[in-house]
């Protein structure tokens, strides 16, 4: 989708950005003074089109974790890694599944494999290969970071 910005649309989005707005914040933005309805996605690469680049908003420093207290991991079988103590691995098909505007395939830290697929309106979803398959959250959690990495290492 093309969206063209008037000069001093450009400059207000510049200056919403360079006051730390989100990319949500630059969105709903849009919708409400430019009455400019977009995708997350549309967002990210408009804000890209225009060179800018939305600032992470600072974490706070999480409090020193008492690891005597932490659970113990997760038991695994001999010779299977244990849960989340792999790494995860994010491919990207060379040819986009039918109904999607990007697809590919994961393999998480316990071995099992999943299809991935982002939608047009920027929908993320899985499609475990083993039914009922739920990865544990800290692989969905690197699932994500990986799989933005790698598109944006391919340019998307």
């Amino acid at each position: 989708m093309a969206v063209s910005l008037s000069d001093v649309q450009k400059t207000q989005v510049a200056k919403w950005v360079a006051d730390g707005a989100s990319l949500a914040e630059v969105q709903k933005r849009l919708a409400s003074e430019f009455t400019l309805s977009l995708t997350y996605m549309d967002t990210r690469f408009l804000l890209d089109d225009l060179n800018l680049t939305v600032k992470d908003p600072a974490k706070a420093p999480s409090p020193a974790a008492d690891l005597s207290k932490a659970p113990p991991p997760p038991a695994a079988l001999p010779g299977e890694p244990a849960p989340g103590g792999g790494k995860v691995r994010v491919a990207v098909d060379k040819i986009v599944r039918p109904g999607a505007a990007l697809s590919g395939s994961v393999t998480f830290s316990d071995g099992q494999t999943a299809d991935w697929q982002l939608d047009q309106t920027g929908r993320l979803g899985l499609i475990p290969k083993t039914k009922g398959y739920q990865p544990i959250p800290a692989d969905v959690q690197e699932f994500q970071i990986a799989l933005q990495d790698e598109l944006a290492r391919l340019g998307y």
